[in-house]
């Protein structure tokens, strides 16, 4: 049997042929056979040519056609990295660094470099990635002089791979004689980023597929980066990065501006191999493990744990909602309707320290994530998902727009949106923003009772507060000043009745007209 090897090189791809048993060809392995393997080598765009050092000139458009005839074929798999790179503990895998002097343009004008992570540890896809320099792409090879690691057996695995599982941009931030590391891609279709004077904390993806639901979640992955060299004088740049899943492939471009707050601009274009029924835009994944009125399964010297605190959302009429995150005895899914949404965001509020007291994780300078849509969006939903966890290790909260009707097979569909890192949620200065609840007993009674101050109120005055409940009543409502906060307390006394489950929903008004965040909440009879 002929078989194709494709292995990177620093200036081209290098194209082989060989003759042996397909039980002992790795590469049949991988790619179930000569045709699938050529047919992949294709669809990526391999290029290979006559004169070696010609590299193939690249565009937006052309990632759009790899994604668009990849759609036209099986989906395969990434290849994986070695068993003994994926069997490395997280301490190993910590101890493999990039060498930062071989960061790419790190010794150039331009005050972007770029640094590139190991396979091994969870990180076992092998992803291609290329450099754009004056309109041509050339990939990137891992070589033995790539990483500072532990031991020479690890330095050869990574030798004998020759490719990388992510990519990490460095820009100065936060002071102008040092880059720092400000926005990561690594693992499936995820990217992190953070702004000026925040440390790494929720994640955002390429995007989502059935989430929660019974038959699985498909976790798509990028497979393919291109990476565009930005000149000495610009402040911004470009990634282009190809997703693909059993399911779906798409062309994603990323128009990156660190800063504050850090904002990447995403355009992406979807081509669904089969109809795709519960898909999820611009997907935000975080973790909720207890705040300071939640129920504790272990004891913990910790008030809070928690990397986001609330899920905010500006609807297409105006409307602000504000509905804070719990880590439930159950698995709980809720959604949000609306028609072309302003936005939405799992955002971290509380920025003291007191309210964390963690020295390590410093939660409190953990990045909020909104998403804006930059078109309409249509109707659909904004779905919040929210999954039991015992670990902070553990991501278990979930944000997403899921378009009605999903997406159809053999259709292309494109959208974009602007995602931003940033402290709080984008609110109008004279719109009242919730800083707390808390759910509990009125005093004295066995009255269920929840409490919302909302901030930066100004007077009393005027103030009235709108309660509703859809199973049960709403016996009280009370509103007093909070100094502390320059806003309102309100207390809600509600029965819920017979009803396991209940949602609360508190509109401030100023004579007559919503002045502050609509705060929702769920009520669980077992939390």
């Amino acid at each position: 049997m002929l078989c194709i090897e494709v292995r990177p090189t620093a200036s081209s791809r290098r194209i082989t042929d060989h003759r042996h048993d397909p039980e002992e060809c790795g590469c049949t392995r991988s790619w179930r056979g000569m045709t699938a393997c050529a047919a992949l080598l294709l669809a990526l765009g391999a290029h290979a040519q006559s004169d070696p050092g010609e590299q193939p000139l690249f565009s937006r458009d052309r990632v759009r056609e790899i994604a668009r005839d990849l759609a036209s074929r099986e989906f395969e798999p990434l290849a994986q990295a070695p068993r003994e790179l994926r069997d490395l503990s997280y301490s190993q895998y910590r101890a493999i660094n990039y060498q930062q002097d071989a960061a790419i343009w790190g010794g150039s004008p331009t005050k972007f470099s770029i640094q590139l992570f190991a396979p091994g540890f969870l990180y076992q896809d092998l992803v291609d990635i290329d450099i754009v320099e004056n309109g041509r792409s050339r990939p990137l090879e891992a070589g033995a002089d790539s990483f500072r690691v532990p031991d020479k057996e690890i330095a050869t695995l990574l030798d004998q791979t020759g490719k990388y599982a992510g990519i990490r941009l460095h820009y100065p931030i936060n002071r102008d004689d040092y880059a720092d590391e400000f926005l990561v891609f690594q693992g499936a279709s995820f990217l992190r980023g953070v702004s000026r004077g925040q440390s790494y904390g929720l994640s955002a993806r390429g995007l989502a597929i059935d989430v929660a639901e019974p038959s699985g979640e498909e976790h798509p992955v990028f497979r393919r980066f291109w990476i565009e060299r930005p000149s000495s004088s610009q402040t911004a740049m470009v990634v282009h990065a190809l997703l693909d899943s059993p399911r779906v492939t798409g062309a994603y471009r990323f128009g990156i501006y660190p800063g504050a707050p850090t904002r990447v601009d995403v355009e992406a274009t979807l081509y669904p191999r089969k109809r795709l029924e519960h898909v999820g835009l611009g997907p935000l994944t975080s973790m909720f493990m207890f705040g300071p009125s939640d129920p504790r399964t272990v004891s913990d010297y910790r008030p809070a744990v928690h990397d986001s605190s609330g899920l905010a959302i500006a609807r297409s009429n105006g409307e602000r909602l504000w509905r804070p995150l719990r880590n439930p005895a159950t698995l709980q899914i809720s959604g949000f309707m609306d028609e072309n949404p302003r936005g939405f965001g799992l955002i971290q509020r509380d920025r003291a320290f007191e309210a964390y007291q963690d020295l390590e994780a410093r939660y409190e300078r953990r990045p909020s994530a909104w998403v804006q849509p930059l078109e309409d969006w249509g109707p659909g939903s904004i779905n919040l998902v929210e999954i039991p966890s015992d670990s902070e290790a553990n991501d278990n909260i979930v944000a997403y727009w899921r378009p009605e009707g999903g997406l159809a097979a053999g259709k292309a569909f494109s959208f974009s949106y602007r995602l931003t890192w940033p402290a709080d949620v984008p609110v109008r200065k004279e719109l009242a923003r919730v800083v707390r609840s808390e759910e509990g007993l009125k005093l004295f009674s066995d009255r269920h009772e929840m409490m919302v101050d909302w901030a930066s109120t100004g007077a009393i005055a005027g103030l009235t507060l709108e309660a509703s409940i859809d199973r049960g009543d709403v016996v009280e409502t009370t509103l007093q000043e909070n100094p502390f906060v320059d806003g309102v307390r309100a207390f809600v006394t509600f029965d819920p009745g017979e009803a396991d489950v209940a949602e609360l929903r508190f509109v401030l008004k100023r004579d007559g007209e919503a002045t502050g965040e609509t705060f929702l909440h769920r009520w669980l009879r077992d939390r």
